[in-house]
């Protein structure tokens, strides 16, 4: 079984800055690509940003200069750090993981996701 916990959301006033973290645990083979979305109350989900195994990234056009995804391959992790917050920031952060289990044969390529955690910019 595979779990995705996400840590670091909180309450922060607008020009400031958060750091989300996520780990993957349970019967991993291997993470293909791993990202964040977010999403508030009447509107979809939404990427944020995603890195792949090989370290590319693609940001959402809104979060550009101000968001950095990084990952740790050797914990399982990725993070987002998040500058310069805007009150449209505020939302549900999730973590997502494609990832492949080390449990099945053949090897599939399987979505994981994050309880989410709250992040609020206050102005």
């Amino acid at each position: 079984q595979v779990q995705l916990v996400e840590s670091g959301g909180g309450l922060v006033q607008a020009g400031g800055s958060l750091r989300l973290s996520c780990a993957a645990s349970g019967s991993i083979f291997s993470i293909n690509t791993m990202g964040w979305y977010r999403q508030v109350p009447g509107k979809q989900r939404e990427l944020v940003a995603a890195i792949t195994s090989g370290g590319s990234t693609n940001y959402a056009d809104s979060v550009k200069g101000r968001f950095t995804i990084s990952r740790d391959n050797a914990k399982n992790a990725v993070y987002l750090q998040m500058n310069s917050l805007k009150p449209e920031d505020a939302a549900v952060y999730y973590c997502n993981a494609l990832l492949s289990s080390s449990t099945t044969w053949p090897r599939q390529l399987r979505n994981y996701w994050g309880q989410g955690t709250q992040v609020t910019v206050s102005s």
